[in-house]
């Protein structure tokens, strides 16, 4: 039998359905309540941080790097430029695979193994949002067929650019030096802020020296874009401001006269104005084009200069350490008088071998017979060692060292370039350091000479010669002698560090010099002839250091020229004109036979490019001419 079916009660059921709408109106309301509040957060408490979200999905923030300073000449030549050119930018967090990007975009635009890896290195130093260089320099070509198939690489795009261009290309490679992209380590000491959307820093030479001042002030652009994030209007424009220009004290029509002298040969030169330490030229041979360097140098480009035997990225003119060889003697000369240890009339007898008293190991000298009774005059206008040889032993290496340094020896002249070297000025503390070996007295003989452990580079003992030549007093080198803002803007000049009197003798330094106008006047002189032909008279010193010593005693019987080119280095240093010296020049061979026959050649040649630039107006009244036979000042000569 079925039970009975109750009749729901409808009160209870009536407040049952009560309370469920009370709980469902409640749930309603708090909802409502948490949606309200959460809404007034948003648009109350948390509206400056949303504003500017939706503000930079609106608006892209463009930086503009700074123009460059440029570079010019003494006489406005343009020596670094910075030329119009076109790239390809790629936004990262565009590109959902880069590999099948890059790999797709070749086929379009040609890009080299370089290509990629420069540009997966710069991925690290970047932020996902920002353009990545990935090619420069593009041709009209290139931009053709990328413009042709841009649609297909959404993130990529062209950009217009200034690049650095060096318009004489390697005729001033070590002296300007080069741009370059910025890298990880540049990132590490590069000020972000300044350096924002710049992509090249100097990294050698001037550019380098002076990156501060050529770099100049980013600016920026507000622009507004669509969701696409293409640029509809510049909302707001601050102009980046140029660095600034350098004018430098280089004349580059002496500097391609002195490269064309070396006729191809290593070496370097370097010329100075004594009155102020103007540097006039300073060349190296071989050097190298720096506009391979700018936009990234290829890895064959970069292989073929650092596997070159005559190393071009070498700047030999303040990097390169040569024996001075007999272009020292002036120097030591003067150590003698200054320091009282000789008289200019003081002679010294020389034979063709001196001895160091209770050694039997002889020391030659330039003539195998000897020179006879010579004064200070006359041992430097004919280069005699042993005069020198027994004046260095008299004075020892401490004197001797004590002294040169007062000329710049041994350390960096402090010419406003970076990575100058210091060269070595040969004492007992220096050897110690080396070797850990005591000084010996024949050390001292042969340093008299300018050989044995000297190391000089061309830089140095063109600043000690224009030291000399400038009545002793020394002048710091410099290459910059203004700056400026730009063209409406007044020339800054640069202070110069005040000069520093070295002498004070002006008897001693008068006969030092007495014989080095013999050089080149007197029959015996070293470089006899070299002044046929030029109006002012040039006071000089030839040099010639062995590569490496002789083995035995024996004389040697090989006077050809390719011989003993294989075994010195040539030096010639000169100034001119004698009386009022304008100029002072030093060149090293790294290969010459004498510094009379194969370095001094290149010094005339530069005298007589600095006398045709020379304008009419600032040249020195032209001394009159010396008799057939007669003395120039003072030095006989006989035509």
């Amino acid at each position: 039998m079925n039970p009975r079916r109750e009749l729901p009660d409808g009160r209870t059921e009536s407040a049952r359905f009560g309370r469920r709408a009370l709980a469902g109106l409640a749930i309603m309301l708090a909802a409502l309540l948490v949606v309200a509040g959460r809404f007034v957060y948003l648009q109350v408490y948390e509206h400056g941080e949303y504003s500017t979200r939706a503000q930079a999905n609106r608006v892209r923030l463009r930086h503009l790097p700074p123009p460059r300073g440029l570079i010019y000449d003494r006489e406005g030549k343009l020596l670094a430029d910075n030329v119009p050119a076109f790239r390809l930018d790629v936004v990262p967090d565009k590109i959902r695979h880069m590999d099948a990007m890059l790999q797709r975009l070749s086929a379009v635009v040609p890009l080299t193994d370089d290509d990629i890896r420069r540009f997966k290195q710069s991925l690290k130093q970047h932020r996902p949002f920002e353009s990545v260089p990935l090619k420069f320099r593009l041709t009209e070509s290139e931009m053709d067929r990328f413009a042709v198939n841009a649609w297909q690489f959404p993130g990529v795009s062209i950009q217009p650019y200034l690049t650095r261009n060096y318009p004489y290309g390697p005729e001033f490679a070590h002296v300007i030096g080069y741009v370059g992209r910025i890298d990880e380590n540049d990132l590490k000491r590069l000020d972000p802020d300044r350096y924002a959307g710049t992509t090249h820093v100097g990294k050698t030479g001037l550019e380098k020296q002076y990156e501060d001042i050529l770099h100049g002030t980013p600016g920026y652009e507000l622009v507004e874009v669509n969701a696409a994030q293409r640029p509809l209007r510049v909302l707001q424009h601050v102009a980046a401001k140029p660095g600034e220009n350098l004018y430098l004290t280089i004349d580059e029509r002496l500097q391609r006269a002195t490269i064309a002298a070396f006729d191809g040969r290593p070496g370097a030169a370097v010329a100075i104005d004594p009155r102020n330490g103007d540097v006039l030229a300073m060349v190296t041979v071989p050097d190298f084009d720096p506009n391979l360097f700018v936009n990234g140098i290829s890895q064959g480009d970069y292989s073929a200069l650092l596997d070159d035997p005559d190393k071009p990225l070498l700047n030999r003119a303040m990097r390169g350490g040569y024996p001075p060889g007999s272009t020292i003697k002036p120097f030591i000369g003067l150590a003698g008088l200054e320091l009282g240890f000789r008289n200019p009339s003081d002679t010294v007898l020389s034979t063709g071998t001196f001895y160091i008293p209770g050694y039997s190991r002889g020391f030659r000298d330039d003539q195998r017979y000897g020179a006879g009774r010579v004064d200070l005059v006359q041992a430097i206008t004919q280069s005699v060692n042993t005069y020198f040889y027994s004046l260095a032993y008299k004075m020892g290496i401490q004197r001797l060292d004590a002294f040169l340094s007062t000329f710049g020896f041994g350390r960096p002249t402090g010419i406003d370039l970076p990575d100058e070297s210091g060269g070595v000025l040969p004492s007992p503390e220096w050897k110690r350091k080396i070797s850990r070996e005591p000084w010996f007295p024949g050390e001292t003989v042969i340093a008299g000479i300018g050989q044995g452990y000297w190391m000089v580079t061309p830089l140095q003992m063109a600043h000690a010669l224009a030291a000399l030549a400038d009545g002793g007093e020394a002048h710091t080198p410099h290459l910059v002698r203004a700056t400026s803002d730009g063209p409406d803007s007044p020339e800054l000049p640069v202070t110069p560090d005040p000069p520093r009197q070295l002498t004070h003798a002006p008897a001693d330094l008068a006969a030092v010099r007495q014989g080095m106008l013999g050089v080149v006047y007197d029959p015996r002189g070293t470089a006899y002839g070299l002044g046929d032909g030029f109006p002012y008279r040039i006071a000089g010193k030839t040099g010639t250091a062995e590569r490496y010593s002789r083995t035995t005693n024996a004389y040697n019987t090989d006077k050809s020229h390719a011989y003993l080119a294989k075994r010195h280095r040539a030096w010639f240093i000169c100034y001119a004109p004698a009386d009022h010296p304008q100029i002072a020049i030093a060149v090293a061979l790294e290969a010459g036979a004498w510094g009379g026959s194969d370095a001094a050649p290149i010094a005339r040649k530069m005298l007589d490019a600095w006398l045709a630039e020379t304008p009419p107006s600032q040249r020195p009244p032209v001394p009159v001419t010396a008799s057939a036979e007669g003395t120039v000042a003072g030095v006989p000569v006989t035509r």
